[in-house]
């Protein structure tokens, strides 16, 4: 007797493959997996009995058990890996197939094969899936874009293992556009984690070194804060992990973690693709540059023995102060948000993108990291203008702003003067300076420009573009 055939296939057997797989079949889908070391298959089907799980031992027995149009999923590790996968599959694969990857691959990737696939008479599917290991069990934030052919075919089951918000348990999954749209906003969803994380980091810093609170007392106001306006995901897991105990020695655990940060690329990406469009997105790009200048602690440990500063101790108003670093993280927080959807906003017009800004505001309410309260205010503000240019002019967030700016100002003038790093905080604030200004001081920078290269500039006065022979003697 013939078995019956699959639903989907998945290769690459990581956690967060299994994850996927086991997702899949808690909803009722029967998984075809693959694995190149074969071993890890046969210990995943051991460990999971009596479920609708089989194993392949090869590409194409894989391919062979599922249903048609076939759907193979790859959760292999993002560049020549993809490509190598893809490769695999060709072989046992037909026209109308559905190829799909579910790992961070950066976009002009998955543009690329998208083209490469759809001349071949496949379908490809890029899908940024968010929410770590344990999204990837219970459910996920998930950004497909690709192959429009391809939606209708997997959107069920991708909208059946996604996170589930609201009374409608409405899915965090839904289709954001075509080739490698899907990846471009999963990269901009992990350069605003980024911002978030380092923001939550200072605040965390200033808390400890200038108001020298204890862990357990960070932990409480993180606590606090979890039930108020910065209600997230990332502020929940600070409050515990601000509460974890070091067994051994009965010390916070957070201060017995080296200080050095890793980073797998995504906000880099993120930051490039802000400085090739033009759009300014300088809380995302300090963010990875913090990590980047933590990386250095052999030199940091030297230059402490030898470069000084200011005492950090904060000595005003210890509870107004502490007031003032909640509400510099909330409008940095605005800020590195209206960064990204921007940044979103101008990739859409240069790739012919439509993108909905208010639906991806809500793909991340829940399953993913950067998943908060904050996000349906986010959703409110393009439903009230779909062509809002900026979320800082959205009345929500513009009153938002006005109402903690003086706190926020308090809190980078006071980083600088105590001496502790907080360039989030900082860029935040001069973005939303350098936003409000009708002029900033680029008439002398176009003036510097023409006056060593001959790159012209543009009067307020009249049309036309100018030049100037700006050497003393020489005549204007």
């Amino acid at each position: 007797m013939t078995p019956e055939r699959c639903d989907i296939g998945l290769v690459g057997l990581a956690v967060m493959g299994q994850n996927l797989a086991l997702n899949m079949e808690d909803h009722g889908y029967s998984v075809a997996v693959f694995n190149r070391t074969t071993s890890k298959t046969d210990q995943f089907l051991a460990e999971n009995p009596g479920r609708r799980l089989r194993g392949a031992k090869s590409v194409a027995e894989l391919c062979g058990s599922l249903s048609r149009p076939r759907k193979v999923l790859l959760m292999v590790k993002a560049g020549p890996p993809v490509d190598e996968s893809i490769e695999q599959l060709l072989p046992h694969l037909e026209e109308g197939d559905v190829i799909l990857d579910g790992g961070n691959s950066h976009f002009p990737d998955t543009i690329r094969r998208t083209r490469d696939l759809e001349t071949r008479g496949l379908l490809f599917i890029g899908t940024g899936v968010s929410g770590g290991e344990e999204g990837a069990r219970r459910g996920p934030s998930i950004m497909p874009g690709g192959s429009p052919r391809a939606w209708p075919l997997v959107k069920p089951i991708l909208q059946a293992i996604a996170a589930k918000v609201g009374k409608d348990q409405t899915p965090c999954c839904d289709w954001v556009g075509p080739d490698g749209a899907g990846h471009y906003v999963k990269m901009v969803h992990n350069g605003i984690e980024y911002g978030d994380m380092q923001l939550i980091c200072e605040a965390y810093f200033l808390m400890k070194h200038s108001l020298g609170m204890s862990a357990r007392e960070m932990h409480e106001t993180f606590a606090e804060w979890n039930r108020g306006e910065l209600d997230s995901f990332l502020i929940e897991i600070t409050r515990d992990i601000l509460a974890k105990v070091d067994g051994e020695t009965g010390k916070p655990l957070v201060d017995l973690i080296l200080d050095k940060a890793g980073q797998k690329g995504t906000g880099i990406w993120t930051s490039q693709s802000a400085l090739t469009l033009g759009i300014p997105a300088p809380t995302i790009v300090e963010a990875v540059l913090a990590r980047a200048i933590s990386a250095q602690k052999a030199e940091r440990v030297e230059a402490a023995r030898v470069l000084r500063g200011p005492e950090a101790r904060y000595r005003g108003d210890a509870k107004a102060f502490l007031r003032a670093i909640h509400d510099a993280l909330y409008c940095s927080k605005i800020c590195s948000y209206a960064q990204g959807f921007a940044l979103m906003a101008a990739a859409a017009a240069e790739h012919k993108w439509d993108l909905s800004f208010g639906s991806i505001a809500l793909l991340w309410r829940g399953g993913c990291i950067i998943r908060a309260r904050f996000l349906e205010r986010i959703k409110d503000a393009f439903d009230r203008s779909p062509r809002l240019k900026n979320l800082l002019l959205d009345p929500f967030f513009k009153d938002a702003v006005d109402r903690c700016q003086a706190n926020w100002r308090l809190v980078v003038s006071q980083a600088a003067l105590l001496g502790v790093p907080a360039p989030a905080f900082a860029s935040a604030l001069a973005y939303y300076d350098s936003f409000r200004r009708e002029t900033l001081p680029a008439n002398l920078l176009q003036a510097q420009r023409d006056y060593f290269g001959a790159h012209t500039y543009e009067r307020v006065d009249r049309p036309g573009v100018f030049h100037t022979e700006w050497a003393p003697g020489k005549g204007a």
